[in-house]
């Protein structure tokens, strides 16, 4: 680890500020925060109705047609300003990979949808506008719980209301989540998650949606999330931008300060960055 990682310094301090990045943060922030409130608003329509559900890929991944059309309607909001931008999104055709360079938008039509198609209302759609590969802004709605997050050069906010991580310093306080989601040959990683959680922290919860999960711990709710997997950006990058700007830390399993394309993901309140850190290289056997 570098000396700062080792200090626990705040990591978005390690590159540009957003306002050094682009010239239009304000409108990207106010097309993300529309954007998001738009496609929740249609996945909303359909929440604990009887939408189809289809699988792809593995059988318990998940899809409905209020995924794909919330994604057109997130696409369509921010066409109406960027219309060149790269999207990268997680349905239909969008491309998948973040680009280093120039303008583009992340983002998850309903992050949780095993929640969405389940009646759980811990769900979100998440919008995070990128530049040179770093978020300047992000918003994320989940509309039946009531929260709107979002962040911005000048902080992180929950409602409009300021919001910041917790100031836990004692493990035997703290509350962990294991994120994101092991594949069925990969379960015993998910035993060794929890029981890394468990057994350093005071409980352990698992929401089953990322991007509420981290902004949960933007807001003090956790203290901690983690996976040893490299996670989707569209699972990631608007949660984490929120958490950065409520002064907490997110890096991969080195300690490095952790970006779109990053193996593992530890996001933590700062205070006890180094027992997650722990926690998630435990998973792998790594401690």
């Amino acid at each position: 680890m570098t000396d700062a990682d080792e200090s626990g310094a705040d990591d978005a301090a390690e590159v540009p500020a957003p306002a050094d990045r682009a010239d239009d943060v304000d409108e990207r922030a106010a097309v993300a925060a529309a954007a998001a409130r738009a496609g929740a608003a249609l996945a909303n329509e359909h929440f604990r109705s009887d939408i189809d559900v289809e699988t792809k890929g593995e059988d318990d991944d998940v899809v409905t047609e209020a995924d794909r059309a919330a994604q057109r309607t997130v696409i369509e909001t921010i066409r109406e300003s960027f219309p060149d931008d790269a999207v990268v999104g997680e349905e239909e055709d969008e491309r998948k990979i973040v680009p280093d360079e120039g303008a583009a938008w992340v983002i998850d039509p309903i992050d949780g949808t095993h929640n969405y198609v389940r009646d759980i209302p811990v769900w979100a759609t998440a919008v995070a506008a990128v530049v040179d590969g770093e978020p300047v802004a992000a918003a994320i709605v989940a509309p039946a719980l009531g929260d709107t997050y979002t962040a911005t050069p000048a902080g992180a906010f929950r409602n409009g209301d300021p919001i910041s991580v917790s100031d836990v310093s004692d493990p035997r306080r703290g509350v962990v989540d294991p994120t994101i989601w092991w594949e069925h040959d990969a379960r015993d990683e998910y035993a060794r998650a929890c029981e890394a959680i468990v057994s350093r922290f005071s409980d352990m919860r698992r929401l089953g949606a990322a991007q509420v999960v981290l902004p949960t711990v933007a807001a003090g709710g956790f203290e901690g999330t983690i996976t040893n997997l490299r996670a989707n950006p569209w699972d990631t990058v608007a949660g984490v931008f929120v958490i950065r700007q409520a002064g907490g830390r997110v890096t991969d399993l080195d300690g490095n300060r952790w970006r779109h394309d990053s193996t593992g993901l530890v996001a933590s309140n700062g205070d006890l960055h180094e027992e997650v850190l722990a926690a998630a290289r435990a998973i792998e056997e790594l401690d």
